[in-house]
């Protein structure tokens, strides 16, 4: 979980938005702009709102670019009718939306903006919520010291205003800003805090994501058994808000963390388990990789005939997708289970199908 405004994990590819620049140029305070603008404020007000409130939709079901341009569109309206409330409200919904776009820089432009209005408005509920993405943004570029300045004052802010849902964002936030930075006994410490706030809150969606980033933090501590603890839980979340392919995504790593703990009677149990959800979603992607992980565990249980019954369904959904890539990796973990089991037969099978994929 980011910001509490923000429903992306940081991990979608970069593209640049391809806006054009919105420049906040403050209009001249004079009685003729201020008369006329009392003629034309109510129903321009109300069309900006109307935006404004059409732009939050769009981002929450991941219209962005229409979000864009709709925010857009509110901020000249509250530009030209200087409602700087409003103006840094949108230009903190910009900066969020441009974020989700992954285009860091201009997200940093206009937080930066948003965060010079909400000074002067001297508004620290939005000021707030700026310096976490500020935080987030800069994460995700690499500079973890500056995430970790935005992290404190956000989370200084928000405990100042006693708002719980943002002191969770920020706890977790700077929680993320130092597995960045390699701390991973002091992300754990911040993420710890930030659930046990949020399990008072009645926000699963938020408890999810934040055992996420334990559970994570705790992999690759090579905790394995404190890991699983907190993916099982993630998992009883996922299966109460009916998210199958969530529970998909937690199976996944549930069974990797028991391979890694040399649980594999579990490991394959979870592999299953994700193979029918990944099958009744149609996720070939994920049905491939759930058969070679299952196929893995069963080899390092020295039960060939098994494994080889897992590579061998692996390879059918590699050529049917197609994944040559994925193909190549199944031929050669049939050839290395088959020769384990001494059904040479099948290795020389399965080395002539490598050769001819690379005549191909």
């Amino acid at each position: 979980m980011e910001n509490q405004l923000l429903c992306y994990d940081g991990k979608r590819k970069s593209r640049l938005v391809g806006k054009v620049h919105q420049t906040l140029v403050p209009l001249a305070d004079n009685s003729s702009q201020i008369k006329a603008l009392g003629q034309i404020s109510r129903p321009l007000a109300g069309e900006a709102d109307r935006l404004l409130e059409q732009g939050v939709a769009q981002q929450k079901t991941n219209q962005l670019e229409a979000a864009l341009e709709s925010f857009n569109n509110a901020l000249k309206i509250y530009t030209e009718l200087q409602n700087l409330r409003r103006v840094g409200r949108v230009l903190c919904y910009l900066g969020l939306t441009v974020y989700s776009l992954g285009d860091l820089p201009q997200a940093i432009e206009y937080a930066t903006r948003s965060l010079s209005v909400a000074q002067e408005i001297k508004d620290r509920h939005l000021e707030g919520q700026i310096r976490g993405i500020l935080g987030n943004c800069y994460r995700h570029m690499g500079d973890a010291i500056t995430a970790i300045e935005q992290g404190q004052q956000s989370l200084t802010i928000m405990r100042q205003l006693q708002d719980l849902a943002g002191e969770v964002a920020a706890l977790n936030n700077l929680g993320l800003a130092y597995k960045a930075m390699g701390d991973l006994p002091s992300a754990i410490a911040y993420q710890q805090q930030s659930l046990s706030i949020v399990q008072t809150l009645s926000d699963p969606q938020s408890t999810e994501q934040i055992l996420r980033n334990l559970g994570n933090a705790f992999y690759a501590l090579g905790d394995y058994e404190r890991a699983i603890q907190y993916y099982t839980q993630r998992l009883a979340i996922a299966q109460e808000l009916g998210n199958r392919r969530l529970e998909g995504q937690i199976l996944k790593n549930l069974s990797y963390a028991c391979y890694a703990l040399g649980d594999y009677p579990l490991a394959i149990e979870y592999g299953r388990a994700r193979l029918m959800t990944a099958r009744e979603l149609g996720d070939r992607r994920a049905e491939e990789q759930s058969l070679g992980s299952i196929g893995v565990a069963f080899d390092a249980l020295g039960d060939y005939a098994n494994a080889i019954e897992y590579y061998d369904q692996r390879l059918m959904v590699a050529r049917s997708i197609p994944d040559r890539r994925v193909e190549k990796q199944a031929l050669s973990s049939l050839t290395t289970a088959c020769y384990a089991l001494g059904d040479y037969a099948k290795v020389m099978e399965y080395h002539e199908q490598s050769i001819a994929m690379r005549d191909r």
